[in-house]
């Protein structure tokens, strides 16, 4: 008995000549078919809709110097980009280990790089935060440790881009912003469950927001808000008329990152992963971690200099890393990354 065809379902149309909508943009979304138009987006200096640029390619792969044949993890494994360079310098014999908590965009990679021809057997990969990094190396039998680890703290381009997630200002959705939809409390319950105190604080301590307490005190008065489009309105309304449009943008991002920040418990899952990062590592081992705010980087910075204080780091950048202007130019999301690195005593 034949199976009943499916209704012919028509694309949704769109006003002008270009797709404005995440979901409209059906060329850069399957971009096996149409490899034209992705190539013409990032020539344009910008990132294709459900995909990611990888930052500081090239700088990553010196600071950690992959071999054949090494261990070696991505514990925030995103679109896959940088695991894909990884990836190749292990060859032969080499294997990474990956980690990401996002179970919509995990088996969307896993499936991307297994055409690549990277199976089980050199790519393990793995839903769990990279602050779980330790149990999961004793859990896959790599207790002796990693040659070369890698941290990207940024949020992915899938996520600010997708207005599902709740994640950027820029679009209307829902309120969620968990990195793991199937984990914890969207944004909009955490903000319905927050004090005034707690948010001025989340406010101040995320964001680095000067306007923290009149911020969120319209927040909590204006509640329940529901969609990103709701937020945005109620800090807008919130700000000093004499702040031009820059510094709107730039207040309601800090805002939206802060929220994000602990609705996400990014923060304590840094520190605990930074606690177990050295026992991580190998003799000679190397680390690269990429972050995108303050509170992040002063962690990171605090992490090694005291580490290379007390012996365990041989070696730890004296600087930080940041992106040359040809990659900002090509790349404006990667203008606020910031790249530390260490090596295991």
């Amino acid at each position: 008995m034949n199976k009943p065809e499916k209704p012919f379902k028509r694309r949704q149309r769109y006003r002008g000549t270009h797709p404005r909508k995440f979901e409209q943009k059906y060329k850069e979304l399957n971009p096996d078919r149409d490899p034209e138009t992705i190539a013409k987006v990032i020539a344009s200096g910008k990132t294709p809709a459900g995909q990611h640029r990888p930052i500081l390619v090239s700088e990553i792969l010196d600071k950690l110097a992959p071999q054949p044949g090494q261990h070696g993890a991505d514990v925030t494994l995103g679109y896959g980009g940088h695991a894909q360079e990884l990836l190749a310098k292990l060859q032969p014999g080499g294997r990474l280990l990956a980690l990401d908590v996002d179970a919509l965009q995990l088996p969307r990679t896993e499936a991307r790089l297994g055409k690549l021809g990277y199976d089980e057997d050199t790519l393990i990969v793995r839903r769990s935060n990279y602050a779980g990094l330790a149990a999961m190396l004793g859990k896959i039998g790599w207790t002796e440790g990693l040659d070369f680890l890698l941290a990207d703290l940024g949020l992915s381009s899938m996520q600010i881009d997708n207005p599902e997630r709740g994640f950027s200002y820029k679009h209307d959705g829902p309120l969620d912003m968990r990195m793991n939809p199937e984990r914890g409390a969207p944004a909009s319950q955490w903000l319905g469950q927050c004090t005034l105190k707690k948010l001025a604080a989340a406010l101040a301590n995320g964001g680095d927001e000067p306007n923290a307490r009149d911020i969120a005190r319209a927040i909590i008065t204006t509640l329940p808000i529901e969609t990103t489009k709701g937020l945005r309105e109620v800090v807008t309304s919130a700000l000093p008329q004499h702040l031009d449009d820059d510094d709107h943008s730039n207040t309601i991002a800090r805002v939206f990152q802060a929220i994000r920040i602990v609705v996400n418990e990014e923060f304590t899952a840094l520190d605990t992963f930074l606690r177990q990062l050295p026992d991580c590592l190998k003799q000679g081992g190397s680390v690269a971690i990429l972050s995108f705010h303050s509170g992040e980087d002063r962690r990171v910075k605090h992490h090694f200099r005291e580490g290379f204080r007390s012996g365990i780091y041989s070696k730890i950048a004296k600087d930080i890393v940041r992106p040359t202007f040809d990659e900002i130019g090509s790349n404006p999301r990667a203008a606020s990354a910031k790249m530390r690195w260490a090596i295991r005593a």
